[in-house]
């Protein structure tokens, strides 16, 4: 199923489908079926606009963003926290040792501000490699480099190293806290995420507090046209949709209990 959820989204996601659909419409039109080829043409031009520029994936984020709201103050007392893989750049750090970040690096810079604040909090790193090829560090790796460079200690860590996706890291997460006798922690992760992470979580059975961190919207947008920045309204759009297309798949496999947890 990892596999065939990765291939999914690599002919899914927007740019390219819209790749794809004027192939499809340019071999239709090599073939004399105009009308056919004239539509998927038209098709991709609809999917280029909506997602390069439009605010639709802004959106469709915030949508996410808003079923878990920040806490309005840190807690009393943390007994553990869990955070989501997805921060490093697992190709970059296997290749020169580091501790390379990307776009959802708030996860683990979330984690460590909390974590020096209650030096008594057990850290559960949940993230392994999820490229095809398998070949790289997860974050469960990197992040045995990552705390101790900033005062909190391996002996605090427990790591998850092999989970490749979301249910993985549910999975693998529920095992690690039976076995240390942990409970009711923290989950931090980006808040577009936590909707389908809180969804696994529940049907797994577990208890934990919601801390969403790496915001990608000022929870103001609207729907409309946006010219200013196809770049990052494509990104945006590609995030929102890989997303909702998970909430949907893990709703009917039975993997959660609603579409849209909050």
């Amino acid at each position: 199923m990892f596999y065939v959820s990765r291939l999914f989204w690599l002919l899914a996601q927007p740019l390219s489908l819209a790749f794809f659909l004027v192939t499809l419409g340019c071999l239709a039109l090599l073939l004399g079926f105009r009308k056919s080829g004239i539509t998927l043409s038209m098709l991709a031009s609809s999917i280029l606009f909506v997602t390069l520029f439009t605010t639709a994936g802004d959106v469709a984020l915030q949508t996410l963003e808003d079923r878990f709201p920040r806490p309005g103050r840190d807690p009393d007392n943390v007994s553990c926290m869990i955070v989501l893989g997805g921060a490093f750049s697992s190709q970059v750090n296997t290749a020169r040792g580091g501790i390379e970040m990307n776009q959802s690096a708030d996860r683990f810079v979330e984690t460590l501000r909390l974590a020096l604040a209650h030096p008594q909090a057990k850290v559960l790193i949940s993230g392994g490699d999820g490229s095809f090829s398998g070949t790289y560090e997860g974050d469960g790796v990197t992040a045995e480099r990552f705390f101790p460079a900033f005062g909190v200690s391996t002996d605090r860590l427990l790591r998850d190293t092999t989970s490749r996706n979301t249910a993985e890291n549910v999975e693998n997460t529920k095992a690690l806290l039976t076995s240390a006798g942990l409970s009711d922690c923290l989950l931090i992760t980006s808040a577009f995420h936590m909707p389908r992470s809180i969804g696994l979580m529940r049907k797994a059975g577990l208890s934990v507090i919601p801390w969403p961190t790496d915001y990608r919207t000022d929870g103001k947008t609207t729907l409309g046209a946006d010219l200013t920045q196809p770049t990052l309204n494509a990104q945006q759009t590609a995030t929102a949709l890989r997303e909702w297309f998970g909430l949907v798949a893990y709703r009917l496999m039975g993997r959660t209990d609603t579409l849209l947890p909050g």
